[in-house]
């Protein structure tokens, strides 16, 4: 019972049970080591039994006869599992996906966090990162696949490996298993965006675009799809602070690398953007939503438009599509260099000085690319004969 004040119930072997006046109960030990009396905690009652308490006793006793301290030995145990839970693989995987938060969309660090909660951590999360090896890993791909994912089964085998390079970065591993894993799940098979590049078919959908019914902002961002070709979601979150109409360029963040990009705007784009600026330039997006001025233009309305003017998009052509379009003809028929183009498209293009995007390089090609592909689209939608040059010239 509890009294007023801490008293103990003795057992043996320097074991006795400690009662305070709150009612807690806990088993202690007292022991001596090196001259020095000292106490060693053994646990709660009822949570720990009195035989439990005593098991625990016994082999404290007998580290005392090796010539070791208990206390300090339980101490170093802690420090050992603690300095264990910050090495595990789930600790490792969180720290780097905290730290590539800054850099990436939420949407897309959610959906990593998911992979990992789904396929990796319960198999893996607790794992010393330093102990888990090829074939453990191979183990968690295969499930993947195994199920039919195999697109994700490569993506988390990539996501792995990041997830090990920031370790050894950290100093928590020296290798990277996941690395040795390239090829050892078969390839996925690759879907691409729909796209039209016959220039018959360009042209005939260029023109359906100015009979276009629906709204005047939603036309203007289906004619400049196709003559920007940036990625969908950067064409309907444009704001108009970005955009310098007197020197013909846009200038906004990618949202996918998070690096600035340039976008020179040809006589026809910016004849486009006059336009619509009369209409929605009070406001601070260039194609504001059908609900609300606040807001862009929803993430649907260019397949939706393309849907409307009788357009499969998932066979003929999606608002992604107008890049694929724009890279095959500038490069097939228009004879423009593939790394101008990438750099157009804002992608990585490996050099002598590495593989980080100039948003300036090559712009002088790019400004007169840019042109070019207008005036090309121009013509098409008239109806012009297009002939390719490589056919011309022979």
């Amino acid at each position: 019972m509890p009294r007023e004040k801490t008293y103990r119930l003795a057992d043996s072997g320097g074991m006795y049970l400690e009662l305070t006046p709150a009612g807690g109960k806990y088993w202690r030990m007292k022991y001596r080591f090196a001259g020095k009396e000292k106490r060693l905690a053994l646990g709660v009652y009822p949570d720990v039994s009195l035989a439990a308490a005593r098991k625990k006793r016994d082999e404290a006793r007998e580290k005392l006869a090796q010539g070791l301290d208990p206390g300090e030995t339980k101490k170093a145990d802690k420090r050992a599992a603690l300095l264990a839970a910050a090495n595990s693989f789930k600790a490792v995987a969180l720290a780097w996906m905290d730290e590539r938060k800054a850099l990436v969309e939420i949407g897309q660090y959610n959906k990593t966090l998911a992979r990992f909660d789904n396929d990796v951590f319960p198999w893996l999360g607790t794992r010393p990162i330093t102990a888990i090896d090829a074939p453990e890993l191979l183990a968690v791909l295969k499930r993947i696949d195994g199920r039919g994912a195999r697109f994700t089964a490569h993506r988390v085998r990539s996501e792995i490996s990041r997830v090990f390079r920031f370790g050894i970065k950290e100093g928590h591993c020296k290798t990277d298993p996941a690395r040795d894993l390239v090829g050892a799940i078969p390839p996925a098979a690759t879907t691409h965006f729909a796209s039209i590049t016959d220039p018959a078919k360009v042209g005939e959908m260029l023109r359906a675009f100015d009979a276009f019914s629906g709204t005047f902002p939603v036309q203007c961002a289906l004619k400049l799809a196709p003559m920007l070709f940036v990625r969908p979601g950067e064409l309907r979150q444009a704001e108009w602070t970005e955009f310098d109409l007197d020197k013909g360029e846009w200038r906004y963040l990618v949202s996918k690398t998070k690096t600035q990009h340039l976008v020179p705007l040809a006589s026809q784009a910016v004849a486009i953007l006059r336009a619509l600026h009369a209409l929605t330039g009070t406001g601070r997006f260039v194609f504001p939503g059908a609900r609300s001025t606040q807001r862009p233009m929803s993430e649907a309305a260019i397949n939706a438009a393309l849907r409307r003017l009788g357009y499969d998009t998932r066979t003929e052509i999606t608002g992604h599509g107008f890049r694929a379009m724009a890279r095959t003809i500038l490069h097939e028929e228009l004879e423009q260099k593939p790394e101008v183009i990438e750099h157009q498209l804002a992608h990585v293009v490996p050099d002598n000085l590495g593989s980080a995007y100039n948003r300036t390089k090559f712009i002088k090609e790019r400004r007169a690319m840019m042109q070019t592909w207008a005036d090309y689209l121009e013509r098409v939608k008239a109806g012009a004969q297009v002939i390719p040059l490589e056919r011309a010239a022979s």
